[in-house]
């Protein structure tokens, strides 16, 4: 891990963030590459550093990048944390790895998290579901003496656990201010557990729906980046490159004048 850190930006100055589900390193371009590539999600392959290279490049200019299925170490992934990969590879001096699905040496199946800023605090929690293996990363940043916290997540398929795993976190939500929750929620802006998570908590139901999922052909809006009402959201995007079957979305964001710590 790097000692580099960059200084921390005043009030207004902008912080850009991304969010990606890299499916390990695996190229998906195609609902047939669900079969034909299936065996990548079990045993090594050299192109999956080739799309590291990319992810990495990608990335670099950003200022805090959450990570979902990354590996954090396993046969799959040739013994490399990739998270830590692509932390050296686009230069952020900080970076964090939550195993939620530790499958020993087979598969360490993870959460990233990758700051050009040093948090004040990291920590985990583990999401309820019947079959363990997903998570969330919190980390607290200091912005002009106010605190704003980004929490990474990688939701579960199952409509029923996704809400309450929605739970769990409106109740960690409510006792923070000035929150980013971002990740693979895999479900969209109009469904019962978005709703409820914004009837819950001071998360901004956002005006933009932007389309990440197929990659080559996306038409669901499920990979988010969602803030409260002390942050204000500069420019959101959703770029049209990637390497697995999600793309990358981006925010550019800076805290509400009048929550600002004077």
């Amino acid at each position: 891990m790097h000692s580099v850190v960059k200084t921390v930006p005043k009030a207004k100055d902008r912080i850009k963030l991304l969010s990606y589900n890299i499916q390990g390193g695996i190229t998906t371009k195609a609902y047939h590459h669900y079969l034909m590539k299936s065996w990548q999600h079990v045993l090594p392959h050299p192109h999956k550093q080739e799309n590291l290279d990319y992810v990495a490049k990608l990335i670099s200019d950003y200022d805090i990048v959450g990570l979902q299925e990354t590996d954090a170490g396993s046969f799959r992934s040739d013994y490399m944390n990739q998270t830590e990969y692509l932390a050296n590879e686009a230069h952020f001096p900080y970076w964090y790895d939550q195993v939620n699905r530790n499958m020993g040496k087979l598969a360490q199946h993870s959460n990233g998290l990758l700051c050009r800023y040093k948090p004040i605090s990291v920590s985990e929690h583990k999401l309820p579901g019947l079959i363990p293996g997903r998570g969330a990363l919190m980390a607290k940043f200091e912005l002009s003496g106010s605190t704003i916290t980004v929490i990474t997540v990688h939701l579960a398929l199952g409509r029923k656990t996704r809400m309450k795993q929605i739970s769990f976190l409106s109740e960690i939500i409510k006792s923070e201010s000035n929150i980013v929750l971002m990740g693979d929620l895999n479900c969209e802006l109009e469904s019962k557990e978005m709703k409820y998570l914004f009837k819950q908590t001071h998360i901004k139901q956002p005006k933009r729906k932007p389309h990440t999922f197929p990659s080559w052909q996306p038409k669901k809006n499920i990979d988010h980046i969602l803030i409260s009402e002390g942050l204000t959201i500069n420019e959101v995007n959703v770029l049209q490159k990637g390497v697995s079957d999600h793309l990358p979305v981006s925010i550019d964001i800076q805290l509400t004048e009048q929550y600002v710590n004077h």
